[in-house]
């Protein structure tokens, strides 16, 4: 399909899925429109192949979705972190997932040594990811493993710097939520995998350090 017939069967795209919804709902929209309740904020990777409702097979209104480049939270980064604000502090979302994918070009951009132009400082969050787990990652002899490790400890970094927000930590304190976790989407596959990292256990651990004391 050319580029042009893509762009222009979009548009029929939507009347169809629009006159399904109405046929199974004629007030679908209506309801729609009165608001959002998400339950989940899902945070997972730009890349085309890792659609976020589709692969979790749920529809409108049920998840706040934030995706960027190799699904970082980066700590400087006000775009993530405003859509965090925002889904814990004012939609109080239930849980926040993290998702990567295995092979994930972002990931495996930052594991070359070379210059990426404008990307170098949004790599450098999955650089360092490395460079904290280098012990582990260097100790794995074959490369499409050693990426697919990092992959894997780049989505619980950043599952740290969400529970490090002020926000998830002052609803930690007052509601005891949201739950944390981190997934990876296996695109060859399609499965969803949970990493069932204990992050209940983990923001104790850091929490004397990075508490900011807010009530």
């Amino acid at each position: 399909m050319s580029q042009n017939k893509l762009y222009d069967q979009v548009f029929v795209n939507n009347r169809k899925w629009v006159a399904e919804k109405k046929a199974s709902n004629k007030d679908f929209f209506k309801h729609l429109a009165e608001g959002q309740s998400p339950e989940i904020l899902y945070i997972g990777c730009s890349d085309s192949r890792a659609t976020a409702e589709e692969l979790m097979g749920v529809g409108p209104g049920q998840v706040f979705v934030h995706r960027n480049i190799a699904n970082v939270v980066g700590t400087a980064d006000l775009n993530a972190l405003s859509v965090i604000e925002y889904a814990v502090g004012a939609l109080k979302v239930k849980h926040v997932v993290v998702c990567g994918h295995y092979y994930c070009g972002g990931v495996k951009a930052a594991m070359q040594a070379q210059d990426l132009g404008l990307l170098n400082p949004w790599l450098r969050y999955i650089r360092d990811v490395y460079r904290l787990h280098r012990n582990e990652l260097d100790a794995i002899g074959d490369e499409d493993a050693r990426y697919r490790r990092l992959i894997e400890l780049n989505v619980e970094e950043q599952c740290l710097n969400v529970i490090k927000t002020a926000v998830v930590q002052k609803s930690y304190i007052n509601t005891g939520g949201p739950s944390v976790h981190g997934w990876v989407f296996d695109v060859r596959t399609g499965e969803l995998i949970d990493l069932k990292i204990d992050f209940e256990k983990r923001m104790k651990e850091i929490r004397e350090i990075y508490d900011l004391g807010a009530k």
